[in-house]
């Protein structure tokens, strides 16, 4: 109690030095309600403690805004409450006048208090100093700190490269060895052929030599031959010798190498420590918007957080806070109850909303559950039907209902209220996990309550990850993801390939199946009669099978952040650069598969009826570029903006697409592989059911000659990158009004 009232007193004395007049008088009152509960003048209630806490959370406020040099909120009813509990209205100063003009945060570096409050600030901050000088903690930047993380991150490529380079020596040094072996029977024979003439000449030579007196026995002739097989033998030992001295040299770096990373793994690990900070830190800020929701809504809400000593790297923690808040009001908004349906449904007054923190391997693990009445699957199937995303005869499973909630602008409230029914929730929540490379996966169960598991990476800067092969390209999948490996023939899988909605059975158990090649459109390695790998991969709430043609082993990853463009396609966590300079990117298996099942689940939910009424109110654009990112950005432009988006990679795909479904207008793009835009547009205008197509040829081709022939084959408008959107729109709005002028 006292050292609440002294806080109290010192934050009174604070804010009065600084005029903020509003918080020093709710500070002054507080102070002076604890004092009347100390002498027992005021007893301890329920209605005491909803009204400190909401005094807390008042003055947390205050200070914020003074922080962010908004104008204070007026707490004149709060102090009239404070007042009225402790019972001596006279004895306390009048209630909070209006903020003075500098209240609004001018003043508020000044903060220190009158003397007595200064000296006690001082005092107590003088002891924090010196407890921290005592546990030799100092205080470091966190910009600082990330900037190192990040050095340390390039060391450990730069190690990679190292060692890349360290391998390609040995290799090197492997052929080395071998050309000296066969260097050394060469030689050898070459001694032989030589002793052999010797012989020769013994032979040929049976009497003493006149010139020398000597017999050939008793003294060697040497001839070039010879002493040139002698030299080369000197020079074989000392290659051999440096070979050797190489050898020692590799193994020594090595070495070297192995203990280089062994260091920069602990400094990594320690960096890592230094960001780490436990959950429990944003535990009172998370029971804050708990009571001030709850009382907004008029529901008692009680806030438990388990495992709140479990560490969470900083910048996690701080960029979840906000989809914290957003969970926390819907629960409190969507599934707690009001109290007298709670006590009609058998449970306590007082709903409850835990926040379960763990660590699994190298994850941490987030339940965040509520015991209100769980989601309205009836409902959130009524909102999707109505706003077109799935027809009313289709026969979806709960879980496949449940995946529409974290959809953008979805909701299924009554009423747009200042806590909910904008579309704006979930979604963020379930975007902002995407982001920092995790997973959230819902469950429910119909009047006990919600549960969202979401998964995310210890750190944001390293990682364990499996490197697998598809075609002759490498990419990486979080190791944390895959449950298990195993091999199948590849002929099975072909065969699996073929149904709409693949299963693939092993031990017993049935796993939804996915090619990662057909998924990412690169073509898989040919052979029969061969065993594939496939993994058993976590995607959510599922275990999926994903065929892949290759591993490459287990590493240990730096994660880079995507560019803008690239983090605008699903299934994709990031990228990291190997050893010899590549660049590979990290794949989101959860983001895959479903944006994967969202096709096959519009191929099979959407009737020829359904499709012919959509095709009649949302016009359908075929967009034909060879460029990935183009099709990507452009789609997802076209789709913001109530358009259907048909994407091919050049003029032949766009021609095969073109035999199923005729879209409304087409953007072409002339430069690419096979058929260009140009034999495209030809094409087109040469069939009698495809010449009425508007199409728009955009292109970095600005030139008079490049727009004349567009003209020529039959283009309506012709574009030059880089183009204005809003001009593109005005385009395509013109021709689609022209084209139904044409048909009417």
């Amino acid at each position: 109690m006292q050292e609440l009232k002294r806080a109290l007193h010192t934050l009174k004395g604070g804010a009065l030095m600084a005029r903020a007049m509003t918080m020093g008088n709710l500070a002054h009152n507080t102070e002076g309600l604890l004092k009347h509960v100390e002498d027992s003048a005021v007893a301890p209630s329920d209605r005491l403690y909803d009204l400190l806490e909401e005094a807390h959370d008042a003055l947390v406020t205050m200070l914020d805004q003074l922080r962010a040099g908004r104008p204070v909120a007026s707490a004149e009813g709060l102090n009239t409450k404070i007042v009225a509990m402790s019972g001596s209205a006279a004895s306390a100063p009048a209630v909070a006048r209006p903020a003075a003009p500098d209240e609004s945060g001018a003043g508020h570096a000044a903060f220190g208090g009158h003397a007595g409050d200064r000296r006690e600030g001082q005092e107590a901050e003088g002891e924090g100093w010196q407890a921290r000088e005592r546990r030799g903690q100092i205080r470091v930047n966190t910009k600082l700190l990330n900037e190192l993380v990040n050095y340390a991150g390039e060391v450990s490529i730069s190690r990679a490269r190292m060692e890349q380079q360290i391998y390609g020596f040995r290799d090197n040094l492997t052929e080395l060895t071998r050309n000296v072996t066969r260097f050394r029977d060469q030689i050898r024979e070459l001694e032989i052929q030589s002793e052999s003439q010797i012989l020769y000449r013994v032979e040929q030579q049976s009497a003493v030599d006149p010139a020398s007196g000597f017999d050939p026995l008793e003294f060697d002739r040497y001839s070039k031959l010879q002493q040139l097989s002698r030299g080369l033998a000197e020079s074989l030992h000392d290659l051999s010798t440096i070979q050797i001295n190489l050898g020692n040299f590799v193994g020594e770096a090595q070495t070297a190498l192995l203990q280089q990373a062994r260091i920069n793994t602990e400094l990594q690990e320690g960096l890592m420590r230094t960001r780490m900070i436990s959950f429990s830190t944003q535990a009172a800020r998370l029971r804050r918007i708990t009571r001030q929701t709850g009382r907004e809504l008029g529901k008692r809400v009680e806030l438990s957080i388990v495992g709140a000593d479990v560490e969470v790297d900083r910048n996690v923690l701080e960029r979840m806070i906000g989809p914290f808040e957003h969970m926390i009001r819907n629960a409190l908004d969507h599934g707690v109850e009001p109290e007298a349906e709670r006590l009609r449904a058998g449970k306590s007054a007082a709903g409850r909303i835990t926040i379960d923190a763990s660590q699994e391997g190298n994850e941490i693990v987030i339940r965040f559950s509520d015991d209100g009445a769980g989601l309205n699957i009836e409902a959130i199937r009524a909102k999707a039907v109505e706003r077109g995303l799935v027809s009313p005869e289709a026969n979806l499973t709960e879980e496949e209902l449940i995946q529409f909630i974290l959809m953008s602008g979805f909701s299924t409230a009554s009423q747009v209220t200042h806590v909910s029914g904008r579309g704006v929730g979930m979604d963020v929540v379930h975007n902002e996990v995407k982001q920092l490379g995790g997973t959230m996966s819902v469950n429910t169960k119909r009047g006990e309550g919600t549960t969202f598991v979401i998964r995310l990476p210890l750190t944001l800067s390293i990682t364990q990850a499996l490197m697998v092969y598809v075609g002759d390209q490498m990419f990486a999948v979080s190791l944390s993801s895959v449950a298990n490996i195993v091999e199948f023939p590849i002929e099975k899988l072909t065969s699996l390939a073929v149904g709409k909605n693949p299963l693939l059975n092993y031990n017993d158990q049935v796993y939804p199946y996915m090619s990662l090649g057909a998924r990412l459109g690169i073509a898989s390695q040919e052979g029969k009669d061969r065993k594939v790998p496939v993994l058993l991969t976590r995607a959510g709430t599922r275990e999926v099978a994903m065929h892949v043609d290759g591993l490459g082993g287990t590493r240990e990853i730096v994660i880079k952040a995507l560019s803008p463009q690239l983090t605008e396609i699903k299934g994709l966590a990031g990228a990291t650069i190997m050893g010899d300079g590549r660049v590979v990117l990290i794949l989101d298996v959860a983001g895959l598969w479903y944006t994967d099942e969202a096709m096959h689940f519009e191929r099979r939910a959407v009737g020829r009826v359904e499709e012919k009424k959509e095709s009649q109110t949302r016009p359908v654009i075929m967009v034909v570029d060879d460029s990935l990112t183009v099709r990507k950005i452009t789609g997802k432009h076209l789709q913001k903006r109530g358009l259907d988006v048909l994407t091919a990679k050049d003029g032949l795909d766009a021609v095969e697409q073109l035999r199923e479904r005729v879209p409304d207008l087409m953007l072409v793009d002339i430069e690419m592989p096979r058929m260009d835009g140009y034999e495209l547009t030809a094409r087109v205008r040469s069939e009698a059911r495809l010449k009425h197509i508007p199409i728009i040829m955009i292109t970095s081709r600005a030139g008079a000659k490049h727009r004349q022939k567009a003209f020529e084959v039959g283009v309506d408008m012709y574009m030059s990158k880089p183009y204005q959107e809003d001009e593109l729109f005005k385009n395509i709005d013109d021709l689609l009004a022209r084209s139904r002028q044409q048909l009417h």
